[in-house]
């Protein structure tokens, strides 16, 4: 396990002065914070990753122009303990979203009394916005605006039927804007082109002071669709529509910070939840596997970061990240105090972002956890070693086959035992089993 706790060294680093961890050429101010997170993207869903057959040109020159992450990951591959861990730095087991995904039925959720992202910013001064899905709780006090967001605009749910069937006798999946319903029912084809308008207005509505957007897309999880302009156009059926139109939409943001002169004022991080979605066109090439797994094609996702100046142009960095980082790390960019009581088990990894020199990721391990009963899957990652926690146990050294293949558990019941004993005090500090959530797991897709 870590030798050093995340929140020992969150606390560490907080109490440095503010711009210790920048480069030499710093910016003066706050950096704006775009986070553009798509919705069961698959690693080999860009070009820049791979892909042949779906064009990401906007998204590839993203790369090229930044810093493109080979080794990021998230905690689980399901869409509500993906984004808990995300919004609030802490294994999802903490905020007793464990496992299962919230149905629209749900009255549990992200606690209240969480820190999340927006909170983490906003007292150092930055306007907060949300757009796109939530899936972090639907009642009262569990909403965006109740979560440190200034501003909301989009669908709280998934679009598929599981969710859009509970609108149906109220005129369909609402949009909204705030708390009030400004259209139903939400249409596929038309989220990414509507939440990209909303995020350019966003970002000209806050241009003279430091800004902080999350921008959820709906796309491409099922029932992923694609407006008239690029439907029928990528070499991958609507699936690739979807992601072209989603490269597309992170191409206007990048063109409306650079004719606003904020692009070396901007740190922009694109990545997806988990990987894609199974029996769809979504890869996670070279990786085996695919969300509903805690195999890495479930969990290493796609992930791109880009601040001209100040994240290295053309690198890419094999370190060890994950989405639990992303709160410490914004924290310590934007300078904001957070609670030390909290329990965080993210690292604040920016000096790995910004491309210090000889600055390497603090972060070794990675406990994940997926469903229940029989489709419960367990692993734990510490560097190269990946445990899967099945009977019998598969060990998989990631450095000799990414693939996750052969299992060499047999060789090495040392390693076996070790990891299988940090696993076990995760799961019991983070509480991962203890909590169920009342609408279930998601359904196996057809």
């Amino acid at each position: 396990m870590n030798i050093v706790s995340p929140v020992t060294l969150l606390t560490a680093l907080l109490l440095a002065p503010p711009m210790t961890l920048h480069a030499a050429n710093a910016p003066a101010g706050k950096p704006n914070i775009i986070l553009i997170l798509a919705d069961d993207l698959g690693y080999g869903d860009l070009g820049c990753n791979g892909a042949q057959d779906i064009r990401t040109p906007h998204l590839d020159r993203m790369a090229a122009e930044g810093t493109r992450l080979t080794d990021f990951s998230v905690t689980s591959a399901l869409c509500t303990p993906s984004r808990a861990a995300l919004m609030t730095g802490k294994y999802p087991g903490r905020v007793g979203l464990a496992t299962g995904v919230l149905r629209p039925d749900a009255t549990n959720g992200l606690a209240g009394s969480e820190v999340t992202l927006a909170e983490v910013l906003k007292p150092a001064g930055y306007a907060t916005g949300c757009i796109g899905k939530w899936h972090l709780g639907f009642v009262k006090g569990m909403r965006p605006l109740d979560q440190g967001f200034d501003s909301y605009y989009g669908v709280l749910h998934n679009l598929d039927h599981w969710e859009t069937d509970h609108f149906v006798n109220e005129g369909g999946m609402p949009v909204l804007r705030g708390d009030v319903v400004e259209r139903r029912p939400a249409v596929p084809a038309e989220m990414t082109g509507l939440y990209t308008a909303e995020a350019l207005k966003f970002i000209e509505a806050n241009r003279e002071r430091p800004f902080f957007l999350y921008l959820a897309h709906a796309m491409p999880h099922i029932p992923f669709d694609a407006s008239p302009r690029f439907k029928g156009k990528s070499q991958r059926g609507l699936y690739g529509d979807a992601v072209e139109e989603v490269d597309d939409s992170t191409g206007q943001l990048l063109a409306k910070l650079r004719a606003l002169g904020l692009a070396q004022k901007t740190l922009v991080i694109f990545t997806s939840d988990n990987g894609p979605e199974r029996n769809t066109p979504g890869t996670a090439a070279p990786f085996r596997g695919t969300k509903h797994t805690v195999l890495e094609g479930g969990l290493r996702v796609p992930c791109i970061a880009w601040w001209p100046g100040m994240v290295p142009a053309a690198r890419v960095c094999g370190e060890f990240l994950t989405t639990l980082d992303l709160l410490p790390t914004f924290a310590r960019l934007a300078g904001s105090p957070h609670p030390e009581s909290r329990k965080l088990d993210g690292y604040d990894l920016s000096p790995v972002l910004l491309g210090q020199k000889d600055m390497h990721s603090p972060r070794t391990t990675l406990y994940s956890l997926y469903g229940y009963n029989r489709n419960r899957g367990e692993s734990f990652r510490e560097k190269h070693w990946k445990l899967h926690l099945s009977t019998p146990p598969e060990l998989y050294n990631l450095t000799s086959n990414i693939a996750e293949t052969p299992n060499v558990a047999a060789q090495h019941p040392d390693v076996v035992k070790r990891l299988s004993e940090s696993a076990r005090q995760i799961r019991e500090e983070t509480h991962a089993l203890s909590t169920r959530n009342p609408s279930g797991e998601a359904k196996p897709r057809p």
